[in-house]
Parts: C-alpha cells; sequence; structure tokens
C-alpha cells in the first residue's frame, strides 16, 4: 500500500550554512547554525543549536520589540547580545511580485 501526500511544495537546493559559537557580556552561550537559501525573500534560518528551536529572520524581525527574546526564550539582555550579532549577519528581505 503506497502513502498518498498532497504536496503544496517539494523544492531541493545547494544551501550554505554558518555554524558560530559565541559568549555574550552576560555569559550566555551562543551556538548557532546560520542557513543562507534562496527561499524565504532572503531571509535566513537561525537555529539554536542548544534549544533546536529555529527561525526565519530578517532585519525587519531584529527591530520587532521582544522577538528574538520570545521565539528563543532570551531574557532582555541575551537578546540584545543576539540581536547586536544578528545585525551584522542577516540582510534585508528581498519581495518580488
Amino acid at each position: 500500500m503506497a502513502n498518498e501526500f498532497d504536496f503544496l511544495s517539494d523544492h531541493t537546493e545547494d544551501t550554505s550554512t554558518r555554524f558560530v559559537t559565541f559568549i555574550g557580556e552576560s555569559l550566555h552561550r551562543f551556538d548557532l547554525a546560520i542557513t543562507t537559501t534562496s527561499r524565504f525573500y532572503g531571509k535566513k534560518l537561525v537555529t539554536d543549536l542548544q534549544s533546536g528551536i529555529t527561525a526565519i529572520l530578517g532585519q525587519d524581525d531584529l527591530n520587532e520589540e521582544g522577538y528574538l527574546e520570545n521565539r528563543y526564550r532570551l531574557n532582555e539582555e541575551e537578546g540584545e547580545e543576539l540581536r547586536s550579532f544578528l545585525r551584522h549577519v542577516v540582510g534585508d528581505a528581498h519581495f518580488t511580485d
């Protein structure tokens, strides 16, 4: 008996992943995998390797108050440290018609 799936999308592509570990002034350790892909309008997939939490992030998300803190379960100081690092890594979103 064959499984039948109702695919909405099925796409394979080569991606680039940057693995970064750093410790902020709060002494919180960040272990991140930052994946660049042609999907998600140029935003990056940012995975916290300790928690397994992934978010699709662009500069607009970094500017949203409390977003990183809520998404990655961080306190305000840790969230600002992550935000400060990601501002150098995450580019602007590119929307097309």
